[in-house]
């Protein structure tokens, strides 16, 4: 009788827990943003679509880094420097590559938080858990030195992305249907 107790008091604690990506990003999100990564499949294939009709060296850079095999995040800490870049692919223009800048991994106990430190469009937001090999990315933009808002702002500054790590010193944010120029945005880190 006590293990049967036992048994259903744990199949009931079971129940009760939140599945592993109903966790607190799903507190967080806004309706628009839940909808953007809804679309994240069908909007990803329409910008790199529309990325090929870019400049062919630009197009085999792409190609190159969204063939990189993906790895697990669970081993390895983000945290330290990093020089980061954004690719933008779809929209107004086919596809454009920036330069590189300077962006910033920290850990604040609650988890990593990401910072744009250089270059005129910004971002800062914090990660998620959604499985062994992708985090969900929530942020806020910003231009030079403004200061950001606090996610849920509004679309203008609320940015909602999937992180796809590729080694220990390489990986990406791709964030789909972003509000301005571009209908995918991906930022690359490297060491």
């Amino acid at each position: 009788m006590t293990c049967r107790l036992l048994l259903a008091a744990l199949c009931l604690i079971g129940v009760a827990l939140p599945a592993h990506a109903d966790g607190e990003v799903q507190k967080l999100i806004t309706a628009a943003d839940k909808a953007r990564l809804d679309k994240y499949g069908e909007t990803r294939k329409a910008a790199l679509e529309e990325a090929k009709a870019g400049d062919p060296a630009e197009v085999r850079e792409l190609d190159a880094l969204l063939a990189k095999p993906l790895v697990a995040f669970s081993d390895k800490d983000l945290t330290g420097n990093w020089k980061c870049r954004t690719i933008k692919a779809g929209g107004i223009s086919p596809l454009v590559i920036y330069g590189w800048f300077k962006c910033k991994v920290s850990d604040d106990g609650s988890g990593w938080r990401l910072r744009k430190i250089s270059g005129s469009q910004r971002t800062t937001g914090r990660f998620f858990d959604d499985g062994e090999k992708r985090a969900i990315y929530l942020g806020s933009f910003s231009v030079n030195d403004d200061k950001a808002k606090p996610y849920g702002s509004g679309p203008e500054s609320d940015q909602i992305g999937y992180a796809f790590r590729n080694s220990a010193t390489e990986w990406r944010i791709e964030f789909p249907a972003p509000y301005y120029e571009s209908k995918l945005d991906i930022m690359e880190l490297k060491r």
